[in-house]
């Protein structure tokens, strides 16, 4: 593994330490504005319940929080979990934000209880994201929508995307561009 990769990692895809926090720093200002565009695409409102997997340092949470009656938050790393719970302390107080600590391929939710899904720059650092878009099918009530957004900075290819989601039982999956960023759409039928 180039020694780079590890370094990159616990900045970013599965933050720790200080190296996690100034991650969390760099991330919350770096993928504020592609998290406003995927959440514009999901189409939120004010009676929807959202997830978000992979929150990092919780600027996708707050900005749903504006819209969405209940965001609920699923991140592996308690460093990002602080981040994000500082960042939307008086939605959390509210009860309006939820933030968990777990993992996208075992997601401490019921059956259809999300009309949104969105993933910002997480699914490439899931162990396994066949098993975690199959826990999103299971939390999406039929007809929620999945956002699967990726800056330039993530490395995630476009190639099988469409093919890995359509595997986990989504459908109508489209591929939105944007300024260095694109997102997968797509529905729980």
């Amino acid at each position: 593994m180039w020694p780079g990769r590890s370094l990159l990692l616990r900045m970013f895809g599965r933050p720790c330490g200080l190296l996690g926090r100034l991650g969390g720093i760099i991330m919350a200002r770096t993928n504020r504005r592609h998290a406003a565009w995927a959440i514009g695409l999901l189409d939120v409102r004010s009676e929807t319940t959202v997830l978000e997997v992979g929150f990092g340092p919780g600027v996708g949470i707050e900005l749903l929080a504006r819209s969405a009656r209940r965001v609920v938050g699923v991140d592996p790393s308690p460093a990002m979990l602080r981040q994000a719970r500082r960042r939307n302390v008086a939605a959390v107080r509210e009860g309006r934000v939820e933030l968990r600590q777990g993992s996208a391929e075992s997601l401490p939710l019921a059956d259809a209880s999300c009309d949104g899904v969105l993933a910002v720059n997480s699914l490439q650092v899931w162990s396994d994201p066949l098993s975690g878009l199959r826990e999103v099918w299971r939390v999406l009530k039929p007809g929620g929508r999945l956002a699967l957004a990726f800056t330039i900075h993530s490395g995630q290819a476009r190639a099988g995307l469409s093919e890995l989601v359509a595997a986990a039982g989504f459908e109508n999956s489209r591929i939105a561009e944007a300024d260095k960023a694109f997102c997968l759409l797509a529905m729980r039928p």
